[in-house]
């Protein structure tokens, strides 16, 4: 098996302060069916623990230039993997 394609290795950061999600994001996961109505994240195979860290992380998103939340970066169509606290980016623009 070889090498995902990719144009970018992102680094993922954390922040100890309470991350709030946009209102845009919060609708696109409910689209995708990953939060609940209550506002509930439902990512399938990723542990509570996990995904209580993965609120705190953020990446530096080379496609829309600014930092998003390591949740939006998960969802993104653009997402190959996490791999060793980097993510791997398949570098596409976004619609």
């Amino acid at each position: 098996m070889g090498e995902l394609e990719r144009k970018f290795d992102v680094k993922i950061e954390s922040t100890e302060d309470k991350v709030k999600f946009p209102d845009a994001l919060k609708e696109n996961l409910k689209e995708l069916g990953l939060m609940d109505e209550k506002g509930k994240l439902k990512l399938k195979g990723v542990s509570p623990k996990m995904l209580k860290r993965m609120k705190q992380e953020f990446v530096k998103c080379p496609v829309l230039k600014k930092d998003v939340q390591f949740v939006q970066c998960f969802v993104c169509p653009n997402f190959q993997s996490r791999v060793m606290g980097e993510v791997l980016c398949k570098g596409d623009p976004l619609k």
